[in-house]
């Protein structure tokens, strides 16, 4: 009786798999980093531009997403935060 063990070497797959996932991991991981900066960038020029526009036409509806923004809710605090942001 003859016994035969054929051994395969299943370190490359296992390795590759691994490297793989933790590719893939840190990709959505950067990318999600990115994708939040640009909201934070966006909701900077958003802010800034309102309040450019707040002081050309002095409106509720510019108020009111203004208000939205920067999460300040009297008139005065807008007025004085737009003072800031458009030095």
């Amino acid at each position: 009786m003859k016994f035969e063990l054929k051994t395969e070497n299943n370190y490359s797959k296992s390795f590759s798999y691994v490297f793989r996932s933790l590719f893939i991991f840190a990709l959505i991981i950067i990318l999600c980093d990115i994708a939040f900066k640009l909201g934070v960038i966006s909701r900077h020029y958003q802010i800034k531009d309102n309040c450019k526009l707040l002081s050309v036409d002095k409106s509720s509806f510019n108020f009111e997403q203004l208000s939205r923004l920067s999460n300040l809710k009297s008139k005065q605090k807008i007025w004085e935060f737009c003072r800031e942001v458009v030095k």
